[in-house]
């Protein structure tokens, strides 16, 4: 679907109905929490490099220089060296963020609509995606320092939009990494306070696995993920071929 349909729907689509949602969500959840663990804890291994790409260069710097951080003050010439690694850090997290967080809507839509096929985590991981999800990833970068900037109120509005933006990238493969942003403001705006009350309390309801000894938060993390599904469902559709 290109932009101008997306664009159509959204002007078309129905407020958004918290009650629909959550309920919808926790039924599907039931069906995908497995699939939902194995998500995070992808999620989990493969931004291991990048966190090596953060500490190396201080564990390379504490052996040559063992006094280098002894005075609590951190040595010029390392805080050069993670003004241009920590961007790198933030955009790679931010792809592999979203190109998983994609494949399980995509999951999840498998699930909701009863259709046949493996479960792909790295669907999203292949070039044509990966090249936009780095563009995608590069304006959330771009759009997450122009909130911080806000005082950080910015951050809280953007937060109902950004969390869009995986759905987008997942059943619209049609759109570039600009109209994606652009839907997932104009689909937010919409419904921004619906919208918010959802994940807010979806991510809230996604902390519950904390009292199972802490580990349970491992399976419920993900909740947090599917009332975007059905957000995005409910008010642009779903076609088959994504």
């Amino acid at each position: 679907m290109d932009f101008t349909h997306v664009s159509q729907r959204i002007n078309e689509s129905g407020p958004t109905e918290f009650g629909s949602v959550f309920n919808r969500s926790v039924e599907l959840f039931k069906k995908v929490w497995l699939q939902g663990f194995l998500t995070l804890l992808l999620t989990l291994l493969t931004m291991i490099p990048f966190y090596i790409l953060i500490y190396a260069p201080m564990l390379a710097m504490g052996i040559s220089d063992p006094e280098a951080f002894e005075h609590n003050e951190m040595p010029p010439a390392f805080a050069g060296i993670m003004i241009l690694v920590m961007p790198i850090f933030s955009v790679g997290v931010m792809v592999i963020g979203l190109c998983l967080n994609a494949a399980f809507l995509r999951i999840c839509r498998k699930y909701d609509m009863d259709e046949m096929g493996r479960d792909d985590y790295f669907f999203y991981f292949k070039k044509p995606y990966l090249v936009k999800a780095l563009v995608l990833s590069l304006l959330m970068f771009g759009l997450s320092l122009l909130g911080l900037l806000a005082c950080g109120l910015g951050i809280v509005y953007l937060m109902v939009p950004m969390s869009l933006f995986p759905a987008f990238f997942a059943f619209d493969r049609e759109l570039t990494a600009l109209e994606i942003v652009k839907s997932g403001f104009a689909l937010g705006n919409k419904n921004w306070l619906i919208i918010f009350a959802l994940v807010f309390v979806a991510g809230l309801v996604a902390q519950l696995g904390v009292i199972l000894c802490l580990v349970g938060v491992f399976f419920t993390a993900m909740f947090s993920k599917i009332p975007i599904y059905y957000i995005y469902k409910d008010a642009i559709g779903l076609s088959m071929d994504a």
